[in-house]
């Protein structure tokens, strides 16, 4: 059985815990009165439809295979990338930019970053994963790239341009733990694939990071949708079992920062806000929503899906500073809307 991060677990069972109620709720009231508020329902997203009403954002992806220096390193780094590249574009509303090879240079990354800041709004994510070499030199953390290398400071300069409010950094390099005091800021993950700058042989996270986006196991609480904390998750625990199994000291230790402050840590405490962000940051969607995502007609209520989830996510994360009967009261309210939507998914 697979042994999940401090804190995910009860946060996984909750959910689930969560739907059930939200069925049975249903199931207890009169077919008429269900049909009639699901009517409501679809009734005002039929409208919004025909208004053209777009409510929620895309998704922007800029993936980067860095300098390899070998043959070995130069091939794995773009089979990942090109990996990546094609599991994003599967998905409908999705910018993918993808740099390998020559084009993996610093003035092509900044004019990349540049059209996504022209391009995203507000409510769009954006998604930069990093996969090649690093190094730290106590100071400064840089990204090996074709030509002038860029540094972790930079990275967080374009990424500041981005409107997008909600953003995920994913940098499997080695030494990349050097970069997290750099890229961190509220309403930004940053995943990196080593605890420390000093950290400084090549890794294997980006492998099951790709993997992780891929493997239906990943989707933990069943939601037809990978976010950034289950993919790291899985990423995490599938690197820790890789040094385990070749019987090799481990030389990578994968860690996240969410919260805009503090240091980088490898699981979610009932203590901390750390992980709520990832926890409600879809990275892929997968299944039934991957398709009702690439479907005009039910996107929006795949995206209201969405939007109900993280506020369930987020309720929870906000327990212990809620007074119980309001908790309760929000949660019920979100549950019941869930339901609802969910039904209307399913005809």
């Amino acid at each position: 059985m697979r042994t999940l991060p401090q804190g995910l677990k009860p946060q996984i069972i909750a959910e689930a815990n969560v739907r059930a109620k939200a069925r049975t709720y249903l199931r207890s009231k009169s077919p008429n009165i269900r049909n009639k508020r699901l009517g409501r329902a679809a009734l005002v997203i039929g409208c919004m439809l025909l208004a053209g009403v777009q409510a929620w954002g895309a998704t922007f992806y800029v993936t980067v295979a860095g300098l390899g220096g070998e043959p070995d390193y130069e091939q794995r780094f773009t089979a990942n990338a090109m990996d990546l590249d094609k599991i994003f574009k599967s998905s409908m509303g999705a910018h993918v930019f993808t740099l390998t090879g020559k084009q993996s240079t610093k003035a092509k990354l900044t004019e990349v970053m540049a059209q996504v800041a022209r391009e995203a709004k507000a409510e769009d994510d954006l998604v930069v994963t990093l996969i090649g070499h690093g190094s730290f030199d106590g100071v400064e953390y840089k990204f090996n790239l074709v030509g002038p290398d860029v540094t972790a400071a930079e990275l967080a300069a374009l990424c500041d341009k981005v409107p997008a409010k909600r953003q995920l950094i994913v940098d499997t390099s080695s030494a990349s733990g050097g970069a997290v005091a750099a890229l961190e800021r509220p309403g930004r993950a940053v995943i990196v694939a080593t605890k420390s700058g000093t950290e400084k042989n090549a890794t294997v996270f980006a492998r099951y990071w790709v993997e992780a986006l891929q493997d239906p196991t990943a989707d933990t609480d069943k939601s037809d949708s990978i976010s950034a904390m289950e993919a790291f998750a899985y990423a995490e625990r599938k690197t820790a079992d890789f040094y385990t199994s070749q019987k090799r000291l481990a030389t990578e230790h994968a860690e996240f920062e969410d919260t805009g402050k503090g240091e980088a840590v490898k699981a979610t405490t009932a203590e901390s806000r750390e992980g709520a962000l990832m926890a409600t940051l879809t990275v892929v969607r997968i299944g039934a929503a991957q398709a009702a995502m690439n479907d005009p007609a039910k996107r929006d209520l795949m995206m209201k899906k969405e939007d109900l989830e993280q506020k369930i996510d987020g309720l929870k994360y906000q327990k212990a500073a809620m007074e119980p009967g309001e908790y309760k009261k929000e949660l019920t309210a979100a549950l019941v809307e869930l339901a609802k939507v969910q039904e209307a998914l399913d005809k």
